[in-house]
């Protein structure tokens, strides 16, 4: 075979290729469409309701909107009630402060070995009495009141119990000590009572009051 002949055969292969390629490109081309053509029937199948079904896909989508807007309403309602019924709370929370350190300042000034006894801590024992009541009464004007903790049965939604005391005489978790008071804002909780509460005495305790109580 000589180079005029290679080179023919050469190009008659190059041209096959073309044309397979292009015969495969037209035919993806029309498989292409053919496929185009079956989604835009399906998706015109699917808008073409009936007058009845286009009507109850109105009215659900009404009746969707105005739920919608309810709930809204009923939100915006709530969080108004909220902030009339609750909006000094921050406030209220942090003048419980005050009351606290006026509590401190009467028992530290009852300890003091100097004033014991005297007309000056009496007069001034007072005085802090009139405060802590005054503001007691402030606080129950705004709805703010102190809870019931001694010989209450302990409630963990209002108390928080700091420790345990032995106590036969009531009935186990009864509160028996009140470390600092809780107070309620309506139904909300300010803060909650600190407090001790009753169990039964040990075997050991027990054994040592009734050797106590025989040597008596």
């Amino acid at each position: 075979m000589d180079k005029e002949e290679l080179k023919e055969n050469i190009d008659n292969n190059s041209v096959s290729e073309t044309q397979n390629n292009d015969q495969t490109s037209e035919k993806g081309s029309k498989d292409q469409k053919v496929n185009d053509q079956s989604i835009e029937k399906e998706e015109k199948v699917k808008e073409e309701l009936t007058p009845e079904q286009e009507l109850e896909k109105l009215k659900d989508k009404v009746a969707r909107t105005f739920a919608e807007m309810e709930n809204q309403r009923r939100r915006y309602e709530k969080e108004k009630e909220d902030a009339y019924e609750y909006g000094g709370y921050s406030f209220a929370k942090e003048a419980l402060n005050l009351l606290d350190n006026l509590e401190r300042s009467k028992v530290a000034l009852e300890n003091d070995e100097k004033l014991k006894n005297t007309d000056a801590l009496k007069k001034i024992i007072e005085h802090l009495n009139i405060i802590n009541k005054d503001m007691l009464s402030i606080f129950k004007k705004n709805n703010i009141e102190p809870i019931k903790s001694i010989n209450e049965k302990l409630d963990p939604n209002l108390h928080q119990a700091m420790m345990e005391i032995e106590d036969d005489t009531k009935e186990p978790g009864t509160i028996v000590q009140e470390i600092q008071k809780g107070f309620m804002m309506k139904e909300r909780l300010l803060r909650p009572s600190l407090v001790g509460v009753s169990k039964k005495k040990s075997r050991e305790y027990e054994k040592e009051d009734q050797k106590d109580e025989k040597n008596q």
